[in-house]
């Protein structure tokens, strides 16, 4: 039997992954976590076959969350199932140690096949992920300007992009306001930017928000 574990903060989108697998025979009755350190004390606590893991959770966030998992369960295959586009987070995600990245508008017709793939120990990745991942490898002096940018910058730029203030931000993923106004200071420079608007703006150019 495969053995899932599923991190997701929201509760209807854990129900819907139980029940999508529960019409699975080979696979048990998926246990769940619905944060970040839920996601590691469980993790540490059992053995599992694949973790599916949201990469938008409350306090650390769901790549912070596999980087510690990458070190403590090396061979334990992460599946990222996100609400974000493959151009928001996919290629980070792989980077950080992911084995897949399927997001949440196409789980109900991906989800199995991808649990099915990385527990073997490939990955999973769509066609158009796997020529982003291409060109990520060469060295390209015009690479897009985020791509300079930490995860949590990348984040909050996202963020700011969408509309939110640096104090919802800051509720969203547990962070001082301070904080998320240093990482969003880090992120103008890094893209030579001066304005939110100049964020907005290049985040719809470039497809990382609608």
């Amino acid at each position: 039997m495969i053995r899932v574990l599923v991190a997701d903060d929201h509760p209807l989108l854990r129900r819907g992954v139980k029940e999508v697998l529960a019409q699975e025979p080979d696979f048990a009755v998926p246990v769940e976590a619905e944060d970040s350190q839920q996601v590691l004390n469980r993790v540490e606590e059992h053995d599992w076959d694949v973790l599916v893991l949201d990469i938008t959770m409350p306090g650390r966030s769901g790549l912070d969350v596999l980087r510690e998992i990458r070190h403590k369960r090396p061979n334990l295959p992460v599946l990222i199932l996100s609400m974000h586009t493959e151009e928001q987070f996919a290629v980070r995600a792989i980077k950080a140690g992911a084995s897949g990245y399927v997001t949440k508008a196409n789980a109900p017709s991906e989800l199995v096949h991808a649990i099915r793939k990385v527990v073997t120990g490939k990955k999973y990745v769509s066609p158009s992920l796997a020529e982003a991942l291409a060109g990520a490898i060469e060295s390209d002096p015009g690479r897009p300007l985020h791509e300079v940018l930490s995860d949590r910058e990348f984040q909050v730029m996202c963020k700011i992009a969408s509309g939110k203030t640096v104090s919802e931000i800051a509720g969203d993923i547990s962070l001082s306001v301070k904080t998320v106004s240093t990482y969003r200071a880090r992120a103008l420079e890094k893209m030579r930017m001066r304005t939110n608007a100049e964020f907005t703006r290049y985040a719809i150019q470039s497809g990382l928000v609608d």
